[in-house]
């Protein structure tokens, strides 16, 4: 996750210039953000104004052989609430991993493939015109080879940041 966290930080501050203010219709954020299933990675975010939506893509290798994951999803959030610097949305995500096999010297196992549902809130805040932070609260079903809910008595929630161009 270290290494999903860095590139994102390298690839804002590689694409770093003159932007307009994030927030305002029609822009575009780049940076990194996890979701409440903890899959994540590189993002873009499309701020059409009322609503924002975007997406990931992510790969982690932990050590092992045959067990890379491919993590991709989208998001989207209707703005509830707004202001110059925040806003508060509603909506939800879905997530998708893929790992591969999993069982070494079992021929023919097969990848696991997991499919996250997300329904959730987000709030945004702009730290600076063009650098926004999120949290993002809400609960993830598991379905597809992974059938969990978590759903505790803790709030489940993760972070982001975005560079808005």
């Amino acid at each position: 996750m270290k290494k999903i966290l860095a590139a994102a930080i390298l690839t804002v501050a590689a694409t770093a210039g003159t932007a307009s203010a994030g927030g305002a219709p029609g822009t575009v954020g780049v940076g990194g953000e996890i979701e409440l299933s903890g899959l994540g990675g590189l993002s873009v975010n499309y701020d059409a104004g009322r609503f924002h939506v975007g997406g990931f893509i992510g790969l982690n290798d932990p050590n092992g052989p045959s067990n890379t994951s491919i993590e991709v999803g989208g998001r989207f959030f209707y703005h509830v609430a707004s202001t110059a610097t925040a806003d508060f949305s509603l909506g939800g995500g879905l997530g998708i991993r893929n790992i591969g096999d999993q069982a070494v010297g079992i021929p023919d196992n097969g990848s696991q493939t997991d499919v996250y549902l997300e329904p959730s809130f987000q709030i945004r805040a702009f730290i600076l015109p063009n650098v926004a932070l999120s949290f993002t609260g809400g609960i993830s079903i598991g379905v597809g080879d992974d059938k969990t809910v978590t759903l505790t008595s803790d709030l489940v929630g993760t972070a982001g940041v975005h560079y808005y161009f």
